[in-house]
């Protein structure tokens, strides 16, 4: 990485396609820490976000539209849900400066690489990315700086990349308290399918099979959830339109870690029907192994430093990016 002037910002222009809890919270951060960003640009898409920006004074300009945001900037972030930016990288590439950064904060990549690479103009440099952050709650108040302290911000240049380019954005992130770590786009897409996307796909089956049932045991449901339920309705309660993007975009590593899951799934119903308590309790020892190795890497949920410290957030990117 190159090293840059901590007395000096990134970016002297950063703007903010997509202002939601993610985007809020990169304001956020940004600001906070002084030195990401001389200026603070966004657009959100609705009017309602863009009027709520100014009363919330996180950014220095609110556009009208994205190219007028992205106009004069040397760094740009895509915050929109992954489906979107095709469209937007169609409107933003003519009014995209020389030399200007781009990166964004999906959470698949070579979805993102296909549909977002070809329509970078010449001379502007493309470095995809990833904050492993988020909760399920939605919308420009939703955000808060330490959002992104302490987790993951993956990285995923394509091979030619300028190195400077994304030294740029992994001093961007470090900047807002993110551990920055570069890797192939596949092989993020792979991981990310097992850690977060199945996660996420199970939760929303649970949540739908547990209210797929009759008025009064739908009631009892909900009045009697443990723990266990209303951790997988906080997760099957982020944003429809994000997951969406992400599953029909992520599909072949999605399809295949589904499929593992099942054979693990067949196996233990196996387990329960014919009492193999021995094989049962093997296999939530090893499990626990796992839950403690997350606890020793400082990755278990809970945000200490968010405005709910005392409440473990949905799942690592449950929030809603625009």
């Amino acid at each position: 990485m190159t090293d840059l002037p901590q007395d000096e910002p990134v970016f002297k222009r950063l703007a903010l396609i997509g202002v939601g809890n993610i985007g809020s919270s990169i304001a956020r951060a940004v600001r906070q820490a002084g030195n990401g960003a001389a200026h603070l640009a966004a657009f959100d898409r609705d009017p309602a976000v863009r009027a709520r920006l100014l009363e919330l004074g996180i950014v220095d300009s609110v556009h009208e539209t994205a190219a007028e945001a992205v106009t004069g900037a040397d760094g740009v972030v895509l915050c929109a849900p992954v489906g979107a930016y095709a469209a937007i990288m169609s409107e933003i590439a003519p009014h995209l400066e020389q030399g200007a950064v781009l990166t964004d904060i999906g959470s698949v990549k070579l979805a993102v690489v296909r549909d977002v690479a070809p329509l970078v103009p010449e001379g502007v440099h493309f470095v995809p990315g990833h904050p492993v952050a988020g909760t399920e709650k939605s919308g420009p108040d939703a955000g808060f700086a330490e959002l992104f302290r302490g987790r993951f911000w993956l990285l995923t240049p394509e091979e030619g990349v300028d190195p400077t380019a994304t030294a740029k954005v992994e001093a961007l992130w470090s900047r807002v308290g993110a551990i920055v770590e570069v890797m192939d786009a596949a092989y993020h897409d792979k991981v990310l399918a097992l850690t977060s996307h199945l996660p996420h796909l199970i939760a929303y089956t649970i949540v739908g099979t547990a209210f797929d049932v009759e008025e009064q045991e739908r009631q009892d449901v909900i009045r009697f959830s443990a723990g266990g339920f209303r951790d997988f309705t906080r997760i099957a309660g982020s944003d429809p339109t994000m997951w969406r993007d992400i599953f029909l975009n992520n599909k072949e590593a999605v399809l295949e870690m589904l499929q593992r899951f099942t054979e693990d799934l067949t196996a233990l119903q196996r387990q329960i029907r014919w009492g193999e308590g021995d094989k049962l309790y093997e296999f939530f020892e090893r499990t626990r192994e796992v839950r403690r190795s997350v606890v020793e890497a400082h990755q278990e949920g809970s945000n200490p430093w968010g405005p709910d410290a005392n409440k473990e957030d949905a799942d690592s990117e449950g929030g809603k990016p625009e």
